[in-house]
């Protein structure tokens, strides 16, 4: 995925009221922007870091810019914009990086179903096999400092899903589980939009109901996928899978 026209550079002010950003542009400008995240950002909206956005033509927006990444003091990008991370599944699903979903005939986005009023994120059907449903989930948060849990069991490079409890995640692994079912495919997808990241597990000092529902869904046959995204000047794409740990691994 590109972005065209090449993204801008500024510094952050502040994040507030979950959907905007006050920065600094470098002709030292201050500007507010819109902010696509409404988890926690934690580690991904220090002010100082330097903030990467992109500003549309469309002349009934608002706020024109719109935040898209983050380069971090410690040199990690972080593609903040959640919407991203739909796009970029599609497209590694399409070009063929995520080998475990190929073989399918037809791939529609944004498809109601469920028993709770849901839209999963990638439908993959085809004549010969069952329909596979696969919902899609952005990874930012990285415990840099070993410090992210209450047992303080995480690795170098542990990332985490959620950020914040999310009773939306919540609903998703409930229908994602009575798909499975139902004898179709069920697939959670966590696309890692932070370039620090080297595996991922549940957060369980975030969300404890996300991450019992969680192993509850494995249990009952939903198979999770991690891949993660390089970063390359205007340019965002998933290059390879990353290893998903359901617990966090003792340390010696």
């Amino acid at each position: 995925m590109q972005f065209s026209p090449p993204l801008q550079r500024a510094t952050l002010i502040q994040r507030y009221k979950r959907f905007l950003a006050d920065v600094t542009t470098e002709d030292n400008q201050s500007i507010t922007m819109h902010c696509a995240n409404t988890g926690a950002m934690t580690g991904c909206a220090e002010p100082g870091s330097t903030v990467w956005y992109s500003t549309s033509d469309n002349p009934k927006r608002k706020y024109p810019h719109s935040w898209q990444i983050t380069e971090t003091p410690a040199g990690h990008h972080i593609a903040v914009n959640t919407s991203l991370a739909n796009h970029l599944a599609v497209e590694a699903i399409n070009n063929g990086t995520i080998k475990e979903l190929q073989t399918y005939e037809t791939l529609k986005t944004e498809v109601r179903y469920g028993q709770e009023n849901s839209r999963i994120d990638i439908l993959l059907t085809d004549t010969n096999q069952a329909n596979c449903y696969v919902e899609v989930k952005s990874v930012t948060l990285l415990d840099e400092n070993n410090l992210a849990n209450s047992t303080k069991n995480a690795t170098i490079g542990q990332g985490f899903f959620p950020d914040s409890v999310t009773t939306r995640g919540q609903k998703h692994l409930r229908e994602l589980m009575e798909m499975s079912k139902s004898g179709s495919r069920a697939v959670l997808l966590y696309v890692v939009l932070h370039s620090g990241i080297e595996k991922v597990s549940p957060a369980l000092h975030i969300d404890a109901d996300y991450s019992q529902l969680l192993f509850m869904a494995l249990e009952a046959g939903v198979e999770v996928l991690c891949y993660k995204a390089a970063f390359c000047k205007d340019e965002i794409t998933l290059v390879s899978p990353i290893e998903f740990i359901p617990h966090i691994p003792k340390t010696c």
